[in-house]
């Protein structure tokens, strides 16, 4: 018999993790269209009210014992898995991340079947379902916010400081008037000497760097290419009421010693292990830096702790905060040692001490690098999220997950995200053993 019930769990990982990946207007449709039988966790501090669940069509449970498929977003506590269900949420395992193992090996042993959202992609590999745009969003106008604290906290008074942390904003439209405010602002009477010329840099352009831009743009922004960023400084006459923005590529971040004609984005890719960093010679002529990009550990680090010392040797330089948005502990900026949480968004790293200081005070740049940044915006960030899901939910629902692998219906971008069938790592995902056995 097909199966037509499915589950929307309550989000418990983090005390402010408000989204959901199905809102109430799609299970009004599943139901209606599709004649699924949704079942929703209470929660009482969803975006989404358990009225508005129920008033949908769904029915409001405390457990899932009566359900096979499971819908999250974030990772699920290891008690909750049971036997050959079905679970389909951001499970960040497929970097091998140690963290996650753990997890990962409680989902084998109970022989079920994981759906990763972030291996949803087409036939050339672009993600289909995703949050990025809305942490690109939320991680711009948060390092706004930071910037005016961390100037204020040094004694420089600027625009920024009027600015709130994202999730204090009612919705995203409220966030941008305040931004464009502070945009008028410096239009119309400018920057501070101190802090001009004002600087972003964005790593990477995918759509997380898209959706940071989106909200950098309601400022006066003028754009400049990291050659002319580095002349910048010795230029005269700047005007004092316009930011500058830099994008930089995966050429602009790292370098082969022995390939010096062009970059070859594809060897790039293929042998990463051939690069150095290149970007050290921008980090100087950059007063927030936006770190919008995908990154593991194959890849030459961005920002190290050794440079971060090195940058800080002869006095506060002119790198204020750093967005990092990609978030990869010990990662790509080396001084991000864990993510952090809406509620204690941001450290001072200390470069001589390598230790970070919560909040806006002490010596040192200032991190923002909260691991949830699209639950700043719940709302608008799921609305999005299930608008994309939804034509594939029917398909996931209903799927007979005890046939063989090959023989599973469901749509190939799903398929392709199965990282477990009925415990077993798929064919794609075979690489994870290693991980495991560590």
């Amino acid at each position: 018999m097909m199966n037509r019930t499915f589950g929307i769990r309550h989000e418990d990982k983090y005390a402010l993790e408000r989204r959901v990946a199905i809102i109430p207007n799609h299970v009004k449709k599943l139901v209606s269209y599709h004649n699924l039988n949704p079942l929703v966790a209470r929660s009482p501090k969803r975006i989404f009210t358990d009225d508005q669940y129920q008033a949908a069509g769904a029915t409001l449970v405390d457990d899932f014992k009566g359900c096979d498929v499971i819908f999250g977003v974030k990772e699920m506590p290891d008690a909750f898995f049971e036997p050959e269900k079905t679970y389909i949420f951001f499970s960040h395992v497929i970097k091998g991340q140690s963290y996650n193992m753990p997890m990962l090996k409680q989902m084998i042993k109970n022989r079920v079947n994981l759906i990763d959202y972030e291996k949803i992609a087409d036939e050339a590999g672009h993600r289909l379902i995703f949050f990025g745009r809305y942490a690109g969003l939320a991680g711009m106008i948060n390092s706004l916010w930071s910037l005016g604290q961390r100037y204020a906290a040094l004694g420089i008074n600027t625009p920024f400081v009027t600015l709130k942390q994202a999730h204090q904003y009612a919705s995203l439209d409220d966030a941008k008037m305040s931004i464009s405010a502070v945009g008028m602002q410096i239009a119309k009477v400018g920057l501070p000497a101190e802090v001009s010329p004002l600087t972003f840099g964005f790593t990477g352009y995918g759509n997380v760097s898209k959706g940071a831009q989106e909200i950098l743009h309601l400022l006066p922004v003028i754009e400049r290419s990291p050659e002319q960023l580095l002349q910048l400084q010795n230029e005269k006459s700047l005007p004092g009421n316009v930011v500058y923005k830099t994008v930089f590529e995966e050429k602009h971040l790292s370098k082969n010693n022995e390939i010096t004609e062009s970059f070859d984005l594809s060897h790039y890719y293929a042998h990463p292990e051939a690069y150095q960093n290149n970007f050290t010679q921008y980090v100087p002529s950059l007063s927030c830096l936006m770190n919008c990009m995908y990154w593991d550990e194959r890849y030459p680090r961005i920002v190290t702790k050794d440079y971060l010392e090195q940058l800080f040797h002869n006095g506060r330089p002119k790198l204020t905060v750093i967005g990092d948005i990609t978030c990869d502990p010990d990662g790509s900026i080396a001084c991000t040692h864990k993510g952090t949480e809406i509620e204690d968004p941001v450290f001072v790293y200390n470069p001589f001490t390598r230790q970070p200081v919560r909040g806006f005070q002490g010596e040192g740049v200032l991190v923002m690098a909260v691991d949830i940044l699209p639950s700043e915006l719940p709302k608008e960030a799921s609305e999005a999220f299930s608008n994309a899901l939804l034509k594939y939910i029917p398909a996931i629902v209903t799927c007979d997950y005890k046939q063989p692998f090959e023989a599973l219906t469901l749509p190939s971008p799903i398929k392709k995200a199965l990282i477990l069938h009925q415990g077993e790592l798929c064919p794609d995902y075979a690489y994870l053993k290693t991980y495991l056995s560590e």
